[in-house]
């Protein structure tokens, strides 16, 4: 089996990712769900010619030495893939992630309207939570996307390995590749204050150098984008701030006070019609919220993104229950969502989730299979539109 044929068959099919493991056939993820390409299964000798064959000489040698490697490749003009080789006990492994080749814009993924306000400001931080997989790459895309079009500004980025690729058009758009343009996104970092950007994108904050610089920056007037791995708001301004040793923390909830902007925990939930949609926690970084920050109180930020929703805040709950009032997505589904983002995984959440939607019962996902000359078998079977 070629991986070309895969990977256009994982676009034809509107998936995410596509899954090569020995022992197992290829597998792709619909709409969050996962299905078997029906055919023979894949040794590990298999997987790693694939990988070799869109790798460099120098990803090869990285790959046998680290046993793990992280790089995107292009499918002609038509997509971008994100990769991970990997090894198991099996043996080789990779997944390839969907990157489509047009950046969608903020309309079409359905974005807030004030996270248009966010790609309008000068200076700050907005950072961008969510677990693997929830679109955060995508949406960060959508607002550099929205400020090239519309503002004469630097646009920096700085991911592993860069995903969109945006061409300058009202703005200048310089891509740095952690690996390849740089050694780490700190050293990036550090180099970027004198490079002249307006604004900065981090494909990461995973740890204290980095975070620390990013925040500089931003209290250093640019705007800066960020992503984290975290499941709400409030946990985010926790995760940033626990990074820091002990005496550290006082100057660092100072830094972020002064110049966060906004806090967008993100997740996608299956549509009833097909495809997936994106729910929005959203803290705005106000004057209040500012001083919860600076005081310690973060276990007051909820109930501010309750009482704010004049400043465009709403909490997961809220998005997720506005989504199935619109028909958007069924019950099941919710429910589903808000335990999975809930603050505590114990009983108390499970019976919170099913008493706020009407005791919806959650139906068991069973991984369903794909051919590929066309056409799909068992449940669960993906519909059209993939938003992210």
């Amino acid at each position: 089996m070629d991986l070309t044929q895969l990977l256009a068959f994982t676009m034809q099919n509107n998936a995410s990712d596509l899954h090569l493991s020995a022992g197992s056939p290829a597998i792709i993820r619909v709409d969050g769900l996962m299905k078997r390409v029906k055919g023979d299964s894949l040794s590990s000798d298999d997987i790693r010619t694939m990988l070799y064959s869109v790798m460099s000489e120098d990803q090869r040698s990285e790959y046998e030495k680290n046993m793990e490697l992280d790089f995107a490749i292009a499918l002609g003009e038509k997509a971008r893939f994100r990769v991970n080789g990997f090894t198991t006990r099996l043996g080789s492994s990779a997944v390839f992630r969907t990157i489509p080749s047009v950046v969608p814009t903020m309309d079409e993924l359905e974005l807030p309207a004030v996270m248009s306000r966010f790609a309008e400001l000068e200076k700050g931080i907005i950072l961008i939570t969510g677990p693997t997989g929830s679109g955060k790459s995508t949406t960060l895309a959508s607002m550099v996307n929205h400020i090239n079009l519309h503002h004469s500004k630097h646009i920096l980025t700085i991911e592993d390995p860069v995903e969109f690729f945006h061409s300058s058009k009202k703005s200048l758009v310089n891509h740095r590749e952690v690996g390849t343009d740089t050694n780490s996104f700190a050293r990036a970092l550090k180099s970027a204050l004198r490079e002249d950007p307006d604004v900065i994108l981090v494909g990461e904050m995973r740890d204290y150098e980095t975070i620390s610089l990013a925040l500089t920056a931003a209290e250093t007037g640019h705007l800066v984008f960020a992503t984290l791995h975290a499941s709400s708001a409030a946990k985010t301004i926790d995760r940033v701030i626990d990074v820091f040793p002990s005496g550290d923390k006082e100057m660092v909830r100072a830094m972020l006070a002064s110049s966060i902007q906004g806090v967008v925990a993100q997740t996608l939930l299956r549509r009833v019609d097909g495809g997936r949609v994106g729910a929005f926690e959203i803290l705005v970084g106000t004057n209040a919220v500012r001083n919860l920050i600076r005081e310690n109180q973060i276990a007051q930020m909820y109930s501010m993104m309750q009482t704010g929703s004049r400043y465009g805040m709403i909490t997961m709950e809220e998005a997720v229950s506005n989504l199935l009032e619109g028909g958007v997505i069924d019950k099941d589904e919710a429910r589903r969502t808000l335990l999975r983002t809930s603050d505590e995984s114990d009983g108390e959440d499970d019976e919170y989730a099913s008493a706020s939607l009407g005791g919806a019962k959650m139906g068991d996902d069973d991984m369903g299979s794909v051919d590929m000359d066309g056409g799909s078998s068992k449940k669960g079977s993906g519909g059209e539109g993939y938003s992210f």
